[in-house]
């Protein structure tokens, strides 16, 4: 008996530094937190993933091609947070999906462009032009918003996500055509404008000086301001709000600037 319970203590003795190691390892990987983003913006997010690896936060960016993946993969705890929409955007989603998405940090504003390869201004669009817009619903009724803006055609203003059917007037009879937002930059080449997100405008690199009309910055376009999102069980989560602070940094505002030239603006 006495045999056994010593062989017992040896046994537990080397089990003890294993058990130590494996909690460690544990602890250490839940502090990993995989951020969902759209692959334009890892410009921006890779210099604040390696700031706070200093600080024992490891960040995994999981980069989404469309508008539809990153808040499904939200709701299905595959990112556990995400930074790729507006807060009207969001506030849809949860409509349309009963979900329970919620901002944590504002990030950008991004003004909706109306682009051209083939014109100089708005003026020069002629009869029966095609332009093309966003297909997800949030960002086509904005874009629309955007063509009345510019002068372009009237909708129902009653509608707060009009479609192409909810034009009211449209003297130039243009083919308004929605597309898939990723593809809005190569719609270029053969429309006479495409309304295009500053992350695809900016992923194609198109110049400044082919903006024919912007989105103006005002209380209107407020709904429209970008943020990290999270489930909202985890909204006072102290490691995502330290991720929310090293993003709302002078870094990152320079960052910005440098590569978006001025298509979006910090907004914290």
């Amino acid at each position: 008996m006495k045999k056994s319970f010593k062989h017992f203590s040896w046994l537990l003795l080397l089990l003890i530094p294993l058990l130590i190691v494996s909690g460690c390892g544990k602890s250490s990987s839940s502090k990993t937190v995989k951020v969902g983003i759209m692959g334009s913006d890892e410009k921006i997010w890779k210099p604040i993933q390696k700031r706070l690896k200093k600080q024992g936060v490891n960040i995994k960016l999981v980069t989404f091609t469309d508008y539809n993946q990153p808040n499904a993969a939200l709701t299905n705890h595959e990112v556990d947070i995400n930074s790729f929409q507006h807060t009207y955007f969001m506030q849809q989603w949860n409509k349309a999906h009963k979900t329970n998405i919620v901002s944590i940090g504002k990030t950008m504003r991004a003004p909706l462009r109306l682009y051209s390869k083939k014109v100089k201004s708005v003026a020069d669009i002629k009869k029966g032009d095609q332009i093309t817009i966003p297909n997800d619903s949030t960002n086509e009724g904005r874009a629309l918003h955007l063509l009345q803006s510019a002068g372009l055609i009237k909708i129902n203003n009653k509608l707060a996500l009009p479609t192409p059917k909810n034009i009211t007037q449209n003297k130039l009879n243009l083919k308004i055509t929605p597309v898939d937002a990723a593809q809005t930059p190569r719609s270029l080449s053969d429309a006479a404008g495409a309304v295009i997100n500053n992350e695809f405008a900016a992923e194609a690199k198109l110049p400044n000086s082919e903006t024919i009309y912007k989105e103006k910055l005002n209380k209107a376009s407020i709904p429209y301001i970008n943020i990290i999102a999270t489930n909202k069980a985890d909204k006072n989560n102290k490691t995502y709000k330290k991720i929310v602070k090293a993003y709302q940094s002078e870094q990152t505002k320079k960052l910005i600037k440098k590569y978006y030239n001025g298509l979006s603006v910090p907004a914290w």
